[in-house]
């Protein structure tokens, strides 16, 4: 438990000190700045999987699977890897949400800010269920292969995330039968008093679709990690790093996110080879540093394809 509590003190004083300190004045992140915040979340993804390694060798956490350190920073480390790959196709939704609403940039780091408090708090619930019914029910393990395998189908024949139009959703129409929304804004305030009494800004209302679409991509995400083990720290604190370093992904590809549109098979190749491993699982027993390598692999490629094939494209315009 002492574990568990350091972990989230560690988790607030990092939000504290990127809000209150690195953050404190809005302004426009430019992509040298998102640039060095990926790669300081990134370093620290990958110390921490040192931490990891540390902590199963010792009796300070329970080890339900029981894993070797070794295995247990490699799944820490494939685990964060396959959400920070599904958190892309997160990126490009947040992207037209604020387009959408109009969000200026110098505001919408503190729109994702307060996004992830509520991303920890949903993401939490999800994984202590997803946890509990496939430790009790071990069938469920079929299940969310053939439902990640659907998934990834469904993204190679369909491009709902383009034609997604947020003022159309049912979240913004439920939201406005709820409480006044108005248009204008006031800086960062969430809310603003008009002739209607007390009303949600853009920025408010950008945050609540966002929080719903994460718990959205949250239905594929968690699933897939759960595919590479059901130890509740790793699965948690691999999706809390990923999540803890979107922002700064956002803001570095916010600008470059046509240049990466080949990603999208990285992600559906991803899928698939999850969904398939929990569905062989009782016949094919896949080493941890292949899923890692695979996943790795499939990332790299689908960066240097649309980096090669984008840079073409803009020769040939």
């Amino acid at each position: 438990m002492i574990v568990w509590i350091l972990f989230f003190a560690m988790v607030l004083v990092i939000l504290a000190l990127d809000l209150g300190v690195f953050n404190k004045t809005p302004h426009i992140i430019s992509t040298k700045e998102a640039s060095k915040w990926t790669a300081i979340w990134v370093s620290l993804s990958m110390a921490f999987s040192g931490v990891i390694y540390w902590l199963y060798g010792t009796d300070y956490i329970s080890n339900p699977t029981h894993l070797t350190q070794t295995g247990a920073a490699l799944k820490f480390i494939t685990g964060y890897l396959i959400e920070l790959s599904l958190s892309i196709d997160n990126i490009f939704v947040i992207a037209v949400i604020f387009a959408s609403f109009k969000i200026p940039q110098k505001y919408q780091h503190r729109v994702l800010f307060w996004g992830i408090l509520g991303a920890i708090v949903f993401r939490g619930l999800m994984i202590s269920f997803g946890v509990i019914i496939i430790n009790k029910f071990t069938w469920t393990t079929y299940l969310f292969g053939a439902f990640l395998l659907f998934t990834a189908i469904k993204m190679l024949f369909s491009g709902d995330d383009e034609d997604f139009e947020p003022k159309d959703s049912f979240v913004y129409k439920t939201l406005g039968k709820i409480m006044p929304i108005t248009s204008e804004t006031d800086k960062e305030k969430f809310f603003i008093p008009t002739s209607k009494g007390k009303a949600a800004t853009p920025l408010f209302v950008a945050l609540i679709v966002i929080e719903v679409m994460d718990v959205l991509f949250a239905v594929d995400s968690v699933p897939a990690i759960l595919a590479i083990t059901s130890d509740p720290f790793l699965v948690f604190s691999s999706n809390i790093f990923a999540i803890l370093g979107l922002r700064s992904m956002y803001f570095f590809l916010a600008n470059m996110l046509e240049k990466f549109s080949y990603l999208e098979y990285s992600l559906i190749a991803i899928l698939s080879f999850v969904g398939i491993k929990m569905l062989a699982h009782d016949y094919i027993e896949i080493p941890e540093w292949a899923s890692l390598t695979f996943i790795a692999v499939a990332l790299l490629v689908g960066i240097l394809v649309s980096l090669r094939l984008g840079g073409e494209e803009d020769l040939e315009e």
